[in-house]
């Protein structure tokens, strides 16, 4: 009998829960026959959702957890005093060797908190950055950090892409993984303090694959695997990429819609271009894993439907499988030595 890769899901966090929380688990448990899925929330609300499908209740299972960490509530002091939050329950599961891994929607904060304060950090990684998958011309590249470590001092940000590049070769399956650092220009002169302080460091990294600076247009090209800065940017990359992205989606289809021509066009294309949106659908990557943990953390968008939380919890899959945590521990203490 193969061994199951077990994933606790915070079923009550995120703008969708435990609606949508439960349906995108019970569409990745009827995905692999590996894996089982822990839905740690309010038993009696997740049942209800649960009995609008059918399952095999072998592979998901419902821990209870009566209380909720709400959004606005200050991060520590939530994990501290709430220990019987979904949030918490399903982290210790992952801490207490239950659970290979967590998924949550809900609060960043408390899951950034809980991420270190519960699961813990491996021993030599400074800080656990978030590091989501972006759609690119050219497929994926991982933006590494996102919205965790807001000042980061330069030696963060070479582990973030020592961590990242590791992240792109055995999950993503690139060779030799391109990573650049955001800048505001190509030339190594320009940045502010933090990009001059990491720009030679990781220029000598013998690790990494560093080819200089990125700038945010070049993003989308696929320009580099893995993009490296401090959370305050990374996080105004993320959410622009996100909000151009449905916007013009948006702006196309009502384009095609404005007259007989234009939809007559539409039908033409629309197999060709439902395609070609499919790949810059940030969904389909799952949410972005918090690296350098001593367990794996996913945290989705609050905003989450189920294809994207179906698809964090597979994602927990891969990266099991890959040992990635193994692999980003023996990468982080092989550079102490």
């Amino acid at each position: 009998m193969q061994e199951l890769i077990k994933v606790a899901v915070d079923a009550m966090g995120g703008d969708h829960a435990p609606l949508e929380i439960v349906k995108g688990a019970v569409e990745a448990a009827g995905r692999r026959d590996d894996l089982k899925v822990f839905l740690v929330g309010q038993e009696k609300a997740v049942r209800a959702e649960l009995q609008k499908y059918q399952y095999d209740s072998s592979r998901i299972e419902v821990v209870n957890a009566a209380e909720i960490i709400q959004m606005a509530e200050p991060p520590v002091q939530a994990i501290r005093t709430k220990k019987d939050s979904s949030i918490v329950v399903a982290m210790k599961m992952v801490k207490n060797g239950e659970a290979d891994a967590f998924v949550g929607a809900g609060s960043t904060g408390a899951v950034l908190v809980g991420g270190q304060l519960i699961v813990g950090r491996i021993k030599g990684v400074e800080r656990p950055p978030l590091a989501p998958l972006l759609p690119t011309e050219k497929g994926a590249s991982l933006l590494i950090d996102c919205g965790a470590n807001v000042d980061a001092r330069s030696s963060h940000l070479v582990q973030f892409a020592k961590m990242g590049s590791i992240y792109m070769e055995h999950v993503m399956g690139i060779s030799n993984p391109k990573v650049a650092i955001v800048n505001i220009g190509a030339e190594e002169e320009k940045g502010n303090a933090l990009v001059k302080e990491t720009f030679p460091l990781l220029k000598e990294c013998k690790e990494i694959n560093f080819i200089g600076s990125i700038e945010a247009r070049d993003i989308p090209s696929g320009y580099a695997d893995v993009i490296v800065c401090e959370a305050f940017a990374g996080n105004i990359i993320l959410k622009l990429y996100e909000g151009v992205g449905k916007t013009l989606i948006s702006m196309v289809k009502k384009g095609m819609l404005t007259s007989l021509r234009s939809k007559i066009g539409a039908l033409l294309v629309k197999p060709a271009l439902k395609q070609t949106l499919k790949r810059f659908d940030t969904s389909q990557y799952g949410g972005a894993p918090l690296l350098g943990l001593k367990g794996l953390v996913i945290k989705t968008h609050g905003s989450s439907k189920s294809a994207e939380i179906c698809n964090s919890i597979l994602q927990c899959v891969t990266f099991t499988e890959q040992r990635m945590n193994e692999k980003i521990k023996a990468g982080i203490q092989a550079e102490e030595k």
